[in-house]
């Protein structure tokens, strides 16, 4: 976990409120990326096929758990979700621009991400349902 602001520096006798589990996960993102660039560091910095073979299916495993705590950022937190959506379909503008099919951008960037009506309607009953 990065040296930053850790919730949980010293055990705490409570719940964290909802803002402060929206900045753990916040924080666990940045440990992911972290984790991610440190592996794929290690591998690049090797001869030795095995260990390079290992740290590589390490960093991926790192993206998975990125994507996953992105997922739950945007359940814990809609407007997130929206400002990650506008995000997106900036990309795709600038992808529209140079002549690039946005849709290549949506299928890197998945439902969740793109907060289709779907997901955003998966999103909401989770949400009225913890509510």
């Amino acid at each position: 976990m990065p040296g930053i602001a850790d919730p949980f520096v010293a055990l705490v006798p409570r719940t964290m409120t909802k803002q402060e589990l929206v900045q753990a996960v916040r924080i666990e993102i940045a440990g992911e990326v972290e984790a991610q660039l440190l592996y794929e560091a290690h591998a690049a910095a090797t001869d030795d096929e095995v260990a390079r073979k290992v740290f590589s299916d390490i960093a991926d495993e790192e993206k998975e758990h990125m994507g996953e705590l992105l997922a739950l950022l945007q359940y814990l937190d809609s407007e997130e979700a929206d400002h990650m959506a506008e995000g997106v379909g900036e990309v795709e503008g600038m992808m529209k621009e140079l002549g690039i099919d946005p849709s290549v951008a949506s299928d890197l960037m998945g439902s969740v991400i793109r907060n289709d009506e779907g997901t955003e309607k998966e999103l909401d009953a989770g949400r009225n349902s913890k509510e």
